[in-house]
């Protein structure tokens, strides 16, 4: 049970409510057929989670709205485009592919690309090719005498690498790269920004903005239930990419008095984008409901999973708790590194994708520091998980959320809380006691490292406790359970995952048990509603639809370039442009 001192904050555990997809009887009824038949549906379209499956997929009307317009429909977006070199080059995935598409023509930036490449190369490299790597960047990018020795370096970042590179250490070229970066904005960026690339990112940028509505999806079955109606599974039938569609219906949202929640959560999800945390790809409205379309999660949760996998066995080895541990500290690292409080880190709003790899869900009872603010109060999160200064009423901050984590941990090992026995009856008052006065005992299943960091996390003095120092987790990133850990791989997901969900399994109740809302009746919309609606209606959200532009294949058939540096049709203004039937642009 979450609790927070809000009302309509609680959206509840809703794509993975997980009984298998089992029916409840041995005859099938019209119920047990109509589940069938949404899983055989739904099964089928999962096969799109990649982006060549997902090609397959898609509406051949819908796919022909996405298209590139001429330059001349966009010019005036130039001046108003996000261009910012962070954002545009770094953070956006299209801005960065075509920034990198423009270094890479241009000879006197090309050893800069490279160099860029190929640091990146080296942090999602395992461990064993590691020391040749950084050896051959050494050789071309940090010795005065290569043709590509890359003169803006500074003397001591150089001294510093050629003496470390045989440690293979993950940060060996952190500093290298913030020069990098540097060097480029300094140098480049103005470049870009009069070059036929960054045409190329202002007409992506024009499709990005146009609008989005019902039309362009098709839902599958119902997977669950939220605070305010109903989760389905849903593709995007212009790429074939799957998500979640979560329904908030407009009366009972306004009826239960749930819009500060839901627009507190709307906007933080917008915010963070991590690949271990659910993101938030679309925002529309319906006739009846606000829809948020997000992250597919197919595999369950963790509690799920420590509990009903194996009801003999519960919990997890060490190794899997490990890898689950660094993804959800890498989840949140990002929303600290966005002055954002989760609260509400348990189990069951860790799920798993198709692959194995974990993500936080649930924000709704996150909280975002205001300007100038490093703390905040308040009585949120979930009884047996919340750090002592919060249930004392006292200021807190990111801290909070690393006493989670170290319950979490706890439990994934020990197959129970630190402060409460699973079904246990007991009072929440004697929870909160145990949790401000006694120490978490240990059994044999838990590893001196492993023991250690749990002590670290569940220290009671927030300012002891190990977490977010600096602006990064490094230090929690260090600790000996970690230490044959790579995490270069691991943000990059490239490190295998110890379970893999099974791909015919559909983790989400028979439809007749997920149960159906009731008729909202007595509750009058009115303009102050509509308002809501339209601000609540953003269409779409920029980095998680360029990535779905770039891993369902759109982008490379949208960025297509005549070759020898000559300049495109659409992007060439001597060359005019009709709209063809369907909306696609037709050069003259």
């Amino acid at each position: 049970m979450t609790l927070a001192n809000s009302e309509g904050k609680d959206h509840g555990e809703w794509w993975t409510n997980q009984d298998g997809g089992k029916g409840h009887s041995s005859v099938m009824d019209i119920g047990g057929l109509e589940t069938v038949v949404a899983n055989s549906a739904y099964v089928a379209a999962r096969g799109s989670v990649d982006g060549n499956a997902a090609a397959t997929m898609r509406d051949k009307k819908m796919r022909a709205k996405l298209f590139l317009p001429h330059i001349k429909q966009c010019e005036h977006m130039k001046t108003t485009v996000d261009s910012t070199f962070d954002s545009m080059c770094i953070r956006q995935p299209i801005g960065k592919r075509l920034f990198l598409q423009y270094l890479d023509s241009v000879a006197t930036h090309k050893a800069s690309c490279e160099l860029w490449k190929d640091m990146e190369d080296y942090n999602i490299s395992v461990e064993k090719d590691r020391k040749q790597k950084a050896q051959k960047i050494v050789n071309k990018y940090y010795d005065s005498a290569s043709k590509t020795f890359c003169k803006f370096l500074e003397e001591k970042a150089i001294a510093r690498v050629k003496a470390d590179y045989t440690n293979i250490r993950n940060d060996l070229f952190k500093e290298s790269e913030k020069q990098l970066l540097k060097h480029l904005e300094t140098s480049a960026l103005n470049g870009f920004k009069q070059s036929m690339y960054f045409l190329r990112y202002v007409q992506f940028k024009w499709l990005e903005g146009q609008s989005v509505n019902e039309e362009w999806f098709m839902d599958f079955r119902v997977l669950g239930k939220g605070g305010f109606g109903e989760v389905h599974a849903c593709q995007m039938k212009a790429t074939g990419k799957m998500y979640a569609n979560k329904k908030l219906n407009k009366k009972r949202l306004k009826k239960r008095k749930g819009y500060e929640g839901a627009i507190i959560e709307k906007i933080i999800l917008a915010k963070v984008h991590s690949r271990f945390i659910v993101s938030l790809a679309y925002a529309f409205q319906t006739k009846n409901d606000l829809c948020l379309i997000m992250t597919i999660m197919n595999g369950g949760d963790l509690r799920f999973h420590m509990y009903n996998v194996d009801e003999k066995n519960p919990g997890f080895k060490e190794p899997r708790a490990c890898f689950y541990t660094a993804q959800i500290i890498c989840g949140l690292e990002h929303l600290h590194q966005h002055r954002i409080i989760y609260r509400d880190l348990k189990p069951e709003n860790v799920l798993l994708d198709d692959t194995g790899h974990v993500r936080l869900s649930d924000l709704g009872l996150a909280v975002e520091l205001k300007p100038g603010k490093d703390k905040t109060k308040g009585y949120a999160g979930t009884p047996g998980f919340m750090a002592p200064e919060l249930l004392q009423n006292k200021e807190y901050d990111y801290t909070v959320d690393y006493f989670t984590l170290g319950v979490t941990l706890y439990e994934m090992i020990a197959a129970k809380g630190p402060f409460r026995v699973r079904g246990e009856k007991v009072e929440n008052t004697e929870v909160t006691r145990r949790i401000l006065n006694d120490p978490a005992s240990y059994t044999d299943s838990f590893s001196k490292d492993c023991k250690a960091l749990c002590e670290g996390l569940l220290e009671k003095d927030p300012m002891k406790r190990l977490g977010f120092q600096n602006n990064c987790c490094d230090e929690l990133k260090n600790q000996p359970m970690f230490k044959n850990l790579n995490w270069g791989l691991l943000e990059a997901g490239m490190l295998k995952p110890p379970f893999v969900p099974d791909p015919k399994m559909v983790y989400a109740k028979d439809i007749d048990d997920v149960g159906a809302f009731s008729t909202i009746k007595g509750v009058v919309l009115d303009n102050k509603d509509t308002m809501f609606y339209n601000e609540f209606s953003s269409g779409n959200i920029s980095i998680p639809w360029q990535e779905e532009m770039i891993e369902t294949g759109v982008f490379g058939e949208l960025n297509l370039w005549p070759g020898n540096g000559k300049l495109p049709g659409d992007l060439d203004p001597n060359v005019a442009s009709v709209e063809a039937k369907g909306g696609a642009c037709v050069l003259l």
